[in-house]
């Protein structure tokens, strides 16, 4: 049976999640569903100004820590794949020492990159050719002609528009469905009309941060707000009833056997609970839940990367 692949969000505020859950992955495989496989690691170091998708606001990663993350991972024999999906690249951007830099450090043969603005993908093409390009679904690419054109591009992976999930007459129509990438928890509300100016948002506002960082605090820009009641709220539990959620059972009953082994797990900015509920949801046998969330947590923990206060002592003093 072909390996069921799976994209895990995060380079920053989830890499320890992530390097835990590759651990368990290979230490305790009767844990996982049949055939799991994590396949990439995705998303971007913040400040990027070429990001997209989401926005990460006032933090910065040195050098030091983006080359450990890109090793850490690559040795497990996983590949980053950068998340420069921000459709407003200008000719500009393109020099930008920190993306550049970042893409210098995983320019081994290993690695990958998702594109939106075609500037920015010609760019990549030309002056880093080891990266594999995958096309984003923030392109919002909604027919089967025009899929199937983006699909018959040099691309390693097209990650399918959500409202085309579960689809299956309009599937089956796909070419190269071994391309094809499910984005799998969608948090939007199916056919979300304001997905592509949510893209557009953090793209602007992308460019007022890097700009305020060259002013002094009386003369920044403040950020373009930006308000969902449905992405900003949901969760695993609330979109189980959404025709664009993807559960277990139709991954390998339905999209394996189709030839579709590629499913993304957005996550980039979530919770670390709610996305621990949701590995465990996508990626582990449900009798085994329960006793790798345990393990998982317990790990975290002695890691520090959660923290749990105890009551400090004090000294007693009788009142009476």
């Amino acid at each position: 049976m072909e390996k069921v692949k799976f994209h895990l969000p995060g380079l920053r505020y989830n890499y320890p999640l992530n390097m835990f859950w590759i651990s368990m992955l290979k230490q305790y495989p009767h844990y996982f569903r049949e055939d799991v496989e994590i396949a990439s690691c995705f998303g971007t170091f913040p400040f990027s100004i070429w990001n997209g998708g989401r926005l990460f606001k006032e933090d910065q990663c040195d050098a030091a820590f983006v080359q450990n993350v890109i090793r850490s991972i690559n040795n497990q024999g996983i590949p980053v794949r950068f998340t420069f999906t921000n459709p407003l690249v200008k000719e500009k951007d393109l020099n930008d020492e920190f993306c550049n830099f970042c893409l210098k450090s995983g320019d081994n043969g290993k690695n990958e990159v998702l594109v939106f603005s075609p500037i920015l993908e010609e760019y990549i093409r030309k002056n880093y050719p080891s990266y594999a390009i995958d096309s984003t679904t923030c392109k919002e690419i909604k027919s089967v002609e025009a899929l199937n054109e983006e699909l018959d591009k040099d691309y390693k992976y097209v990650v399918l528009d959500y409202n085309m999930n579960n689809k299956w007459d309009e599937i089956e129509q796909l070419h190269h469905k071994e391309k094809l990438e499910v984005l799998i928890n969608c948090l939007c509300t199916p056919n979300c009309k304001r997905r592509g100016d949510h893209y557009k948002n953090v793209g602007i506002n992308q460019e007022i941060m890097k700009n305020n960082r060259k002013l002094p605090p009386d003369q920044r820009r403040p950020i373009v707000p930006w308000y969902c009641e449905y992405g900003d709220k949901n969760c695993l539990y609330t979109i189980q009833d959404y025709p664009t959620f993807v559960p277990p059972e139709l991954i390998w009953e339905k999209y394996v056997p189709m030839g579709i082994n590629n499913f993304k797990i957005e996550g980039r900015s979530a919770n670390l609970f709610s996305l621990i509920e949701t590995y465990s949801y996508f990626m582990l046998k449900p009798e085994y839940v329960g006793e790798a969330r345990l393990l998982l947590l317990r790990n975290l923990e002695e890691a520090r990367i959660i923290q749990v206060n105890k009551p400090k002592p004090s000294v007693f003093k009788n009142p009476y």
